[in-house]
């Protein structure tokens, strides 16, 4: 669970700004999407070859 102090006289505003960057950097709602549909091993590793790929296709357009 997130805390986020609010001092005295400070902007709801920006304690909002606070935790949701706070909220970003924990990760949970990433986790929660990858969570809702299993993919397997297999087809998990098949989109990290395909992007390496892509990377490596853009960095060598870019060195030429």
């Amino acid at each position: 669970m997130l805390i986020i102090p609010v001092k005295e006289g400070e902007n709801i505003d920006r304690a909002l700004k606070r935790f949701k960057r706070k909220f970003d950097k924990t990760g949970t709602m990433r986790q929660l999407r990858t969570r809702q549909q299993f993919t397997k091993k297999s087809v998990e590793r098949r989109k990290e070859i395909q992007k390496a790929q892509y990377i490596q296709n853009l960095r060598d357009q870019e060195a030429q």
